[in-house]
């Protein structure tokens, strides 16, 4: 069951995250119907004793079974043209994180909060405590409100890194020279992981992301102690 249930999509803690959701789900069922339909003909082809050796064509089937694929792939493209303009949009961010990525680790700045800025290392496994999770857990997490828009801004100062947090439905590269940008918003509070996404080193497998989801007097009261001290 367990290895089941990691085959799953992580539970969705943003609305663009339910889409992908379900634009997965919806997809997913349409191809189940094609493997249906197409496996059902081959087997009725297969044992079938009745053919025409002298069939050279057939307007009508042709004709069909070029519409049918058109139309299907309607049904997949306007949903997921929909979902690329949808996460592609900005809309009035309230507050904007700074993502930058080195070899191996991340660096965070809260550019709307002077000048906060801190390094985020992986704890390493000899260190970790009862309640961490291993090669997850970072020694300085991202606080974040949630029902807040958040913007993300990315770049990286060597190699290209990929800031990914999957519940939330956010994958974008961290390319150095570039400054690339998305946004989310948290409709709930918790604890959210991520990995970098892009092969860039021996230590690739050991910068996660660790986004902690608040509500806002908390995150006040965080970046209020951070800016004292």
């Amino acid at each position: 069951m367990a290895t089941w249930s990691n085959l799953n999509l992580q539970d969705s803690a943003s609305p663009l995250m339910e889409q992908l959701t379900f634009f997965h789900d919806h997809t997913l069922m349409i191809l189940t119907m094609i493997t249906m339909l197409v496996g059902y003909v081959m087997l009725t082809l297969t044992y079938n004793k009745n053919i025409n050796r002298y069939l050279l064509e057939g307007q009508l089937i042709e004709v069909v079974w070029t519409i049918l694929p058109a139309i299907t792939l309607i049904f997949i493209a306007l949903p997921s043209l929909r979902l690329l303009y949808l996460l592609d949009e900005i809309n009035n961010p309230l507050v904007t994180l700074k993502s930058i990525g080195h070899q191996w680790y991340w660096s965070y700045e809260y550019s709307d909060f002077g000048k906060t800025e801190f390094d985020s290392y992986m704890i390493p496994t000899n260190e970790l405590k009862n309640s961490d999770f291993r090669l997850l857990d970072v020694d300085n997490r991202v606080i974040l409100p949630f029902n807040t828009q958040i913007r993300v801004l990315v770049t990286a100062t060597d190699v290209i890194h990929s800031w990914t947090v999957p519940s939330l439905g956010v994958k974008i590269d961290a390319t150095p020279g570039r400054l690339n940008q998305t946004s989310f918003f948290m409709n709930r509070p918790g604890l959210f992981f991520g990995q970098c996404s892009e092969i860039c080193g021996a230590n690739h497998s050991f910068m996660p992301i660790a986004i902690e989801s608040v509500p806002t007097n908390v995150f006040v009261d965080w970046m209020s102690s951070i800016q004292e001290n």
